[in-house]
């Protein structure tokens, strides 16, 4: 067995990058090639990894943001794709690399935070995290609801699709004021080539892409990708159909006067601040920024 070595930022490394691609579908079963050929893995995502050789064993990646928090920009790391292969665990090697994010970026950045699943809720603590609950917000439909005809779902197949969907996500508003991310082009252009690819829909009239499926008289709102301000509630009643009795947003909704129903909703949200600064709890952080 080679010593481990520590490497990181290796995207150009063609050996390690796609170890770590095998590494990342055979834990998560995530499919990362395309995201990569398309450019969407930038100097905001930054992996930190033990290499036996050419082969990734286990890793922690920075994704490098903006949290937005009630109109203020506050520089941030999110933690994700934190794994390690089956043969390599029980020897720290997460720890370790956490205590190299955290000598990294410990003291830059004025929040750093992760969502957790449930057999590691007692790790993450140890290095200064704690948990935040959150809160999902929904609405009723009025009647009447009757959609807009000018949608058209996407096809990121389709090279003109795609580049609509990439320009619009790099050029996007925050989906919130109240707690939004910004600089997270490469997590949401993930989201839509691997989770909702399916679920991609252009209103042409208001050059927005909306993320969301209806099922069973629930409209479920995941993301809405405009370079304009625009109404949460007038988006989902266009997108709304006679069915729609429910909209429920995966995101905060900040329009002025929206009624809005919350209830909790935990997804293993854990938080590390620096300099006094307060993480919101009873809001939702954007689904489609999640690491």
């Amino acid at each position: 067995m080679q010593e481990l070595k520590f490497v990181r930022d290796y995207k150009d490394i063609e050996p390690l990058r796609n170890s770590f691609f095998e590494l990342a579908k055979d834990t998560f079963e995530l499919e990362l090639e395309r995201w990569y050929e398309g450019g969407c893995w930038t100097d905001k995502y930054v992996p930190y990894s033990y290499a036996e050789g050419d082969r990734i064993v286990a890793n922690v990646s920075v994704n490098l943001i903006e949290l937005i928090i009630n109109g203020v920009k506050s520089p941030a790391v999110q933690i994700g794709t934190v794994m390690t292969h089956p043969d390599y665990r029980g020897r720290g090697l997460s720890a370790r690399l956490m205590d190299k994010v955290l000598e990294d970026y410990g003291q830059a950045c004025e929040f750093m935070y992760l969502f957790a699943n449930e057999s590691v809720l007692e790790f993450y603590p140890k290095f200064g995290f704690l948990p935040v609950e959150e809160q999902i917000f929904s609405m009723s439909c009025p009647g009447g609801a009757a959609g807009s005809a000018a949608i058209r779902k996407l096809n990121l197949a389709d090279p003109h699709d795609l580049s609509l969907a990439s320009t619009l996500g790099a050029q996007r508003v925050p989906v919130s004021e109240r707690l939004g991310v910004s600089g997270a082009h490469g997590l949401l252009m993930f989201y839509c080539l691997n989770v909702f690819s399916d679920q991609l829909y252009y209103l042409e009239d208001e050059n927005l892409i909306a993320i969301c499926q209806q099922e069973n008289g629930q409209l479920e709102l995941f993301d809405l990708i405009s370079t304009q301000p625009f109404s949460c509630r007038e988006i989902a009643l266009k997108l709304a159909d006679s069915d729609t009795e429910t909209i429920v947003f995966h995101f905060t909704p900040d329009d002025p006067g929206l009624e809005l129903s919350g209830s909790s909703h935990s997804e293993g949200l854990f938080v590390r601040t620096q300099g006094g600064l307060q993480y919101p709890a009873n809001i939702k952080h954007p689904a489609t920024s999640i690491a």
